[in-house]
């Protein structure tokens, strides 16, 4: 089932929300050479307990950080270390929270110095696939169709979405139904609904779609070894347009791909 939000239950996501925006905001402008995701993640997990907001990966199924910083050919879930960032690489930083029992999620991708143009054009590519995803997160609509939208995205400019991860609901835990693929038809599964509470997170892939997890049993790379790119908002449906309750962890150029 998928939940329907109350408006006393749309308030405590937006204050989850609001810590996690704060959360990027405060890591953002040391992503770059030579620090490490360990001193990152250090980082995140202050601004969020300052805030009086819980880490909500740290302990998740035996997750042991605050963040996920996955770089390059890591599509999700790598796990903050000691080492260092370099120029030319792309990292995507994954952060949820947990406040007043309500949960959000979002993930941005992030260059190191100057990348090359494919990395630059897989980044931009998977920020629009999320924002042609979240424009279909409307009443009516069916589920597929944000799943549609983000697939064609991606493909019309060579990409190919991870097929083995999904975008989910989310609310009073960290990841609810419904599972939202990244591709698929259009028009089909349940009819989306105002108060419903999504993570739209697209992955993109330069080669191909397969993955493989690490030994560490936590970091997803690509099988073949190419770039990934990852970007998720926590999106609440309305009667209109969609609300992005973590939009600030964008900058204010971006609002208008949602328009």
């Amino acid at each position: 089932m998928i939940s329907i939000r109350s408006q006393k239950e749309i308030e405590k996501l937006r204050r989850s929300a609001d810590i996690l925006v704060k959360t990027f905001r405060s890591i953002e402008p040391y992503i770059g050479e030579d620090i490490t995701t360990k001193k990152l993640d250090e980082m995140a997990e202050e601004t969020i307990r300052s805030l009086k907001g819980i880490p909500a990966f740290k302990g998740y199924k035996g997750y042991p950080a605050t963040i996920c910083a996955s770089i390059d050919d890591e599509v999700v879930h790598g796990i903050p270390s000691g080492r260092c960032l370099k120029e030319g690489q792309i990292i995507s930083i994954d952060i949820g929270v947990q406040c007043d029992g309500f949960y959000s999620d979002a993930s941005k991708t992030y260059p190191v110095g100057i990348i090359s143009e494919k990395k630059q054009l897989l980044i931009s590519t998977t920020r629009q696939a999320l924002y042609r995803g979240i424009k279909k997160c409307r009443e009516g609509n069916r589920l597929s169709d944000i799943s549609y939208a983000i697939q064609s995205c991606a493909e019309t400019k060579g990409f190919n979405t991870v097929r083995a991860l999904v975008g989910h609901g989310i609310g009073t835990m960290l990841h609810e139904e419904p599972q939202i693929p990244n591709y698929g038809p259009p028009h089909r599964g349940p009819k989306l609904k105002s108060g419903m509470v999504f993570a739209i997170e697209p992955m993109l892939n330069t080669g191909s779609y397969d993955v493989i997890v690490m030994d560490d049993g936590w970091t997803v790379k690509t099988k073949d070894g190419c770039p990934s790119a990852h970007f998720e908002h926590t999106v609440l449906l309305t009667d209109g347009k969609p609300e992005i309750l973590t939009l600030g962890i964008e900058d204010s150029s971006m609002e208008s791909e949602n328009g």
